[in-house]
């Protein structure tokens, strides 16, 4: 998969971005230009389903977006994926004042937020193509065609999580797709799963059987039975949201299929020499490093968004969560402090100053921290500091607490991305990164697996899984978790990497009357309860206007 979504999608794209008026209408996306039709090879339209989770479209960071009305700096999936799931929980708070930033940090958002119009509109423009794939070329090639499967149910997953009841289709048609309830979806994901997974009732075309790859693999990037694993237990751990029934049976036993594959946790630290003094990165630090593909991290990835700093550059990946969280005051490695040309993250040139850490996040690692117990400590030391080696923050001149969001130095900074390989040294380009979003990868199945065991009685097993992840860190262990101590672990393991907003909302702390407040938490700096129907979003006013079909979700109006 390298070679196909590393070399063949930046041209073959070029191709693809001027049709498409046949795959798009099905769901409302303008594309580049409608008057145009072409006819991709297989290969290259299977590219392309793929490349959605990466590139905004077809010219690399700086060229057009497939999303017309939005810059492709600000429109790719996964930014506005990240954005939706943590700038409204108590994880992330930004200091940009791009339009639509300060709803998401406040909970204020509503059906005319461009960044919540841009995800929706990128998710429909991903299954547009698959759809194209599925419709056109079904009968190609039998595994092709289960990825293409598997992307669009993901992306349905995705856009059924974030906006519920939403618009539906399965073929390349002009006519305006109907509405399906969140049950329709959740059953329609289901179904396309167990099928390519090979446990359905028809199940014919089979995902790849499980392999865990590096980048020297020509299957990097491709999914496998291990993905649609991991979507079926994520489907199942949040049933009881989606459709009011809970699984927690299915998601422990698809998740233990994820533990029980050929992907395992990363636990295998790494080591080098500097001027003769020798520095180490932690197992988990490498799962988010410049070279994550090539080393033992990769073994933990089921499912990479694939950067290339050099082919498939993009301003909403990598670069987004590096360049997003540090500014030019802060440096990942210890033994380049000092130096006048040091590269505070391994990308010289993108250090942006916008998202950083709530206390709420802080705490999870230093409980009951106040603005004295934790100031001036290092990213590189504030694991040892923590007794955790998640604990990758800096707070060297930086406050706690977050009095005004526009200030980046208030707020602990976020360096648990970084461009540097694991011998020190920085990846092949200044300004864009080749460290690889691990959007799907091991430690989910094991959290997946101790909370669903946990909800179902059986403390003692969901201790063990629990116990994996903290002794991979380096952190103290215990006999037992409640159901709280779950949810920080949950923030733990995965800060700032897209999950938290659904996670609080499947254990009762987002919106409504709970028990829970951060700092801001509905535009309060206290923190206050939201309206419940905030937990899911609004559908653009732009597609109620297009299609008739479509209704609001409820609390917003039409």
């Amino acid at each position: 998969m390298n070679k196909l979504l590393k070399y063949i999608v930046p041209a073959a794209a070029m191709m693809l971005s001027t049709g498409f008026s046949s795959c798009t209408d099905d769901l409302h996306v303008t594309p580049i230009d409608p008057s145009l039709n072409t006819d991709p090879k297989p290969e290259q339209l299977l590219n392309k389903c793929y490349a959605n989770f990466g590139l905004p479209g077809n010219g690399g960071a700086s060229g057009d977006s497939d999303i017309d009305g939005i810059d492709g700096g600000t429109s790719g999936l996964y930014r506005q994926y990240w954005n939706s799931n943590e700038l409204p929980t108590d994880e992330a708070i930004c200091a940009w004042g791009d339009d639509g930033i300060s709803s998401f940090c406040y909970d204020t958002y509503d059906a005319s937020n461009p960044m919540l119009q841009g995800y929706y509109y990128r998710l429909a423009v991903g299954i547009a193509y698959c759809n194209q794939y599925i419709n056109q070329f079904g009968s190609y090639n039998t595994t092709m065609t289960a990825e293409a499967r598997f992307l669009r149910a993901f992306q349905y997953y995705l856009m059924m999580d974030a906006y519920g009841n939403i618009p539906f289709s399965t073929t390349v048609s002009s006519e305006k797709p109907v509405q399906y309830s969140r049950q329709q979806v959740y059953s329609f994901i289901e179904s396309e799963l167990l099928d390519i997974c090979g446990d359905g009732d028809d199940s014919t075309d089979l995902l790849a059987e499980p392999a865990a790859k590096t980048s020297a693999s020509a299957d990097w990037g491709k999914v496998d039975k291990a993905a649609a694993w991991m979507l079926l237990s994520r489907l199942y751990l949040n049933a009881e949201v989606y459709t009011g029934t809970a699984q927690w049976e299915k998601a422990a036993t698809y998740a233990k299929k994820v533990i029980d594959s050929p992907y395992k946790l990363n636990t295998t630290g790494s080591s080098h020499e500097v001027n003769g003094q020798t520095w180490q990165f932690s197992a988990y630090q490498m799962l988010f490093m410049g070279d994550n593909d090539k080393t033992s991290a990769a073994q933990e990835c089921i499912m990479p968004i694939i950067a290339d700093g050099q082919r498939t550059t993009s301003w909403g990946t990598s670069l987004f969560l590096m360049a997003g969280t540090y500014d030019g005051d802060m440096h990942g490695l210890r033994y380049d402090e000092g130096s006048s040309s040091r590269s505070v993250n391994g990308v010289t040139s993108q250090a942006w100053g916008g998202n950083r850490a709530r206390p709420q996040l802080i705490r999870l690692f230093f409980p009951g921290a106040t603005e004295e117990t934790v100031s001036g400590i290092e990213s590189y030391d504030m694991p040892a500091a923590a007794e955790d080696d998640r604990a990758i923050f800096n707070s060297v001149g930086r406050t706690l607490n977050v009095t005004d969001r526009s200030i980046f130095k208030q707020g602990y900074a976020v360096a648990k991305f970084n461009n540097f390989t694991t011998d020190g040294s920085s990846t092949r380009d200044a300004s864009f990164p080749d460290m690889d979003v691990f959007m799907l990868r091991v430690a989910e199945a094991y959290l997946n697996y101790a909370e669903a065991e946990e909800r179902l009685g059986n403390q003692t097993e969901a201790a063990t899984y629990i116990n994996a992840l903290r002794s991979r860190a380096h952190a103290s262990t215990k006999p037992g978790y409640s159901l709280n101590d779950i949810l920080d672990e949950w923030g733990r393991e995965f800060y700032f990497e897209g999950m938290r907003r659904t996670t609080l909302i499947r254990f009762g702390k987002f919106g409504g009357n709970t028990d829970y407040q951060w700092q801001w938490k509905g535009g309060v700096y206290d923190g206050r309860n939201f309206e419940s129907y905030r937990n899911i979003f609004a559908i653009p006013t732009s597609d109620l206007t297009a299609n008739e079909n479509l209704h609001q979700n409820t609390g917003y109006g039409e």
